[in-house]
């Protein structure tokens, strides 16, 4: 892909698509989701292209990453284009920007979340320490993904106030990892998070956090303790 290869119009649309198919060596793919809103093709242009894909055959459903609201509105207004099923916002306990105003514009349009970094890039692990060195295998350690971390989030405070969710996590008989999850996984809109893991353990953890039983009063108190940025 060159640097001429981006951005939502017809054409661009239509290569990439049928790139993606070819290397995955599918005839369609379930869900095709647009990351980022692009300013400089028109937003009906757009629309006609991913309605395109799907009467084709090619995709199946269409979704959204970090578009403006006014752009989700705009796009929802139009007549005779496919309409959005998802979402796909940061949200965590550190990052709560989709509550002002993303969640219940997608509610109302039936669009669900499929959130992302729903730990913070690994900071409501826990395992970032206030007035420590950050541990040698950390995303924070690494200098390309360190440079993706919120510097706020690794601030003194914020990580003290990470290790008293630690002790409401502990109350639930959660870890902080899962404690974060089920806030996440707590909001009817979220129907799914994204999370990495870097050992097979931690995907058994991070699924546990599905289903959990927290008491509201605790995600009460976790949302007074860490601020969003």
């Amino acid at each position: 892909m060159s640097n001429a290869d981006r951005g939502l119009s017809r054409e661009q649309i239509q290569k990439q698509l049928d790139a993606s198919l070819k290397r995955l060596k599918v005839h369609y793919v379930d869900l095709y989701q647009c990351h980022r809103y692009d300013f400089d093709t028109p937003l009906e242009e757009t629309m006609e292209a991913l309605t395109r894909a799907v009467t084709s055959g090619k995709v199946r459903y269409i979704g959204f990453s970090e578009w403006p609201l006014d752009r989700i509105e705009a796009a929802l207004e139009l007549k005779n284009v496919v309409r959005f099923v998802s979402s796909q916002p940061q949200y965590s306990l550190l990052h709560r920007e989709p509550e002002n105003g993303l969640l219940s514009l997608s509610a109302k349009a039936g669009i669900s979340q499929v959130v992302w970094s729903p730990l913070a890039q690994g900071v409501l692990t826990g395992k970032y320490l206030p007035n420590s060195p950050v541990p040698a295998n950390s995303r924070a350690a690494d200098p390309s993904m360190g440079a993706f971390l919120n510097p706020d989030w690794l601030a003194p405070a914020t990580l003290e106030a990470v290790q008293e969710v630690g002790q409401l996590a502990a109350n639930a008989k959660l870890t902080v990892a899962q404690f974060a999850l089920a806030w996440v996984l707590r909001q009817p809109n979220v129907t799914s998070a994204i999370v990495g893991a870097s050992r097979p353990e931690q995907i058994n953890d991070n699924a546990a956090a599905s289903g959990a039983h927290v008491e509201p009063s605790l995600f009460t108190e976790a949302e007074r303790l860490l601020p969003s940025h």
